[in-house]
């Protein structure tokens, strides 16, 4: 998928996170069914937010996200609503989620409370220094 730069009404930008999740406790906790639907849930709560769920991808404990947001979204607020949402619809639409030990013992929390965010994309940071460098600062 080919990212192209996107307009708001008083910014172009490209913005995009890499999000994981891990499971309370690393419980291993989701298979491929589960992997499906969290895609699903994720990108319609990135829809919400006028954001695009690039790529997905996770292992039985933890999930990768690739998400394009906008500028007006906060990255706090992103995650806050991504991992909520889930929790609950994945709670409601497998109830066998529960028996796992990692859940029945966290009070039900699905998540860890915290969450790793990267910005991706765009130059490396050399080039970016190297431009910034060059620009014609008359004092």
């Amino acid at each position: 998928m080919k990212l192209q730069l996107n307009r708001g009404r008083h910014s172009v930008y490209l913005l995009l996170v890499h999000l994981i999740f891990v499971c309370k406790r690393r419980g291993k906790v989701f298979d491929q069914v589960h992997w499906q639907r969290l895609e699903l849930i994720f990108a319609k709560v990135c829809e919400d937010f006028e954001a695009t769920l690039v790529e997905f991808n996770g292992e039985q404990d933890h999930v990768h996200l690739l998400v394009n947001y906008p500028p007006k979204v906060t990255v706090s607020g992103l995650v806050n609503s991504l991992k909520g949402v889930s929790s609950r619809r994945l709670k409601q639409e497998f109830p066998d989620l529960e028996r796992f030990w990692s859940v029945r013992k966290s009070n039900g929390a699905l998540w860890s409370p915290s969450y790793f965010a990267a910005s991706v994309g765009g130059a490396p940071i050399e080039i970016l220094r190297q431009y910034l460098e060059q620009q014609d600062r008359s004092d």
